[in-house]
């Protein structure tokens, strides 16, 4: 299984857009939620690199799967927040 920066982004514009309730997220938008510029953003695009921080932090915000956000593999939520057990 390859990590494509193409693939993760259609994921996390997959989640924006549900939790956005919104068909079309932008670039802009996506630069946001990962705490990037969007000149940065356009950069990374480009050249096809992933930012694997921001990305983990994002999965971490939204309790996402990591595994689920870079490769596509389920399940695509935690089963449960970690800071809510004790």
């Amino acid at each position: 299984m390859d990590i494509h920066f193409h693939n993760i982004m259609q994921r996390l514009e997959s989640v924006l857009s549900e939790k956005k309730n919104k068909k079309k997220i932008l670039n802009k938008e996506l630069a946001e939620e990962l705490g990037l510029t969007p000149d940065y953003y356009a950069v990374i695009k480009k050249r096809g690199k992933i930012p694997y921080l921001s990305l983990a932090f994002f999965a971490q915000k939204e309790h996402l799967n990591l595994n689920w956000l870079l490769l596509g593999s389920p399940p695509k939520h935690l089963c449960s927040d970690p800071e809510s057990t004790s």
